[in-house]
């Protein structure tokens, strides 16, 4: 029984997010990617940390509008959000530590709430070692738990993948596991196609095999000649180079992410050179063709 009221409080707000949010801007799509594109802000981390109004501004030159928020930088919900606001800034979707998850998921989801997100989710699982089974059925329980919590303020969460779920575990691996043991409908899943390639997976059939789980997309490409196969989660920063110029399929991974239903794509460069990586990786979405 419980299962199945999860199922429906899921439900319940669910329709009320597979509508775009009205305003999208035509800024990195084209004859065949239409989107819609925004940018993870920890993108431009640095600059954040100097100047929090003029990276906006940077941001808003590119003609991005979307945006998925990584912090508020020391500023209130309110404030942040007024800023945004000002700038006529879509604030999507969120990522918040697990830990504030896993201590208290429902102040997570005012904040989400006070921020105007439609979709707060989660981008690391501390583990120790190799992710294990014991540390993924524990994530499993704080998402359903956060999922909950979420979707009582009328948003969806989610987790980022990052690609040392991949361990293996019976006939699959541990992310087959972790989708396995959350809920439909609480718990969505954002794919960051980097942390999918990097670990030597196959973007396109995780997105077939997980049809209607994944929700959002990160863009990001590795630098071609990088070794795959690795399931630490991590790589040098400088791996993150210019979408269509790395190791990524991309015309087969965005006609599949189509296909599946992908509500909103962002654009992640941890690169030291994102500020002069974004705008190359606009144009390549506006030109690439599938």
């Amino acid at each position: 029984m419980k299962t199945v009221a999860n199922s429906l409080l899921g439900l319940s707000f669910f329709l009320a997010l597979t509508t775009p949010a009205p305003g999208a801007e035509s800024v990195g799509v084209g004859q065949s990617f239409k989107g819609p594109v925004g940018l993870q802000l920890y993108s431009l981390r640095a600059e954040f940390t100097r100047n929090v109004p003029a990276t906006l501004d940077k941001v808003k030159s590119y003609g991005i509008r979307d945006l998925e928020l990584a912090s508020t930088y020391n500023l209130t919900p309110g404030k942040f959000k007024e800023m945004l606001d000002e700038r006529g800034f879509n604030a999507v979707s969120i990522h918040f530590p697990y830990e504030r998850y896993a201590a208290d998921s429902e102040a997570v989801a005012r904040e989400a709430k006070a921020l105007g997100v439609r979709y707060a989710g989660c981008a690391w699982i501390p583990h120790q070692s190799d992710f294990d089974e014991q540390e993924c059925r524990a994530a499993a329980a704080v998402f359903n738990k956060a999922g909950a919590a979420m979707a009582r303020q009328g948003i969806q969460f989610f987790y980022h993948v990052h690609g040392f779920e991949f361990q293996p575990h019976g006939d699959g691996t541990l992310l087959d596991l972790l989708m396995k043991e959350t809920t439909p409908g609480l718990v969505s899943y954002q794919m960051d196609v980097l942390w999918i390639v990097f670990p030597g997976q196959d973007p396109v059939k995780l997105l077939q095999k997980y049809k209607g789980r994944w929700k959002l997309m990160h863009l990001k490409d590795l630098k071609k000649g990088v070794a795959t196969g690795s399931l630490s989660g991590g790589t040098d920063v400088s791996n993150n180079v210019v979408l269509g110029t790395g190791q990524t399929d991309w015309p087969a991974v965005l006609a599949a992410a189509k296909k599946v239903g992908i509500k909103h794509y962002f654009i992640e460069d941890e690169s030291p050179i994102a500020a002069e990586q974004i705008p190359q990786s606009l144009k390549f979405l506006e030109q690439v063709k599938f």
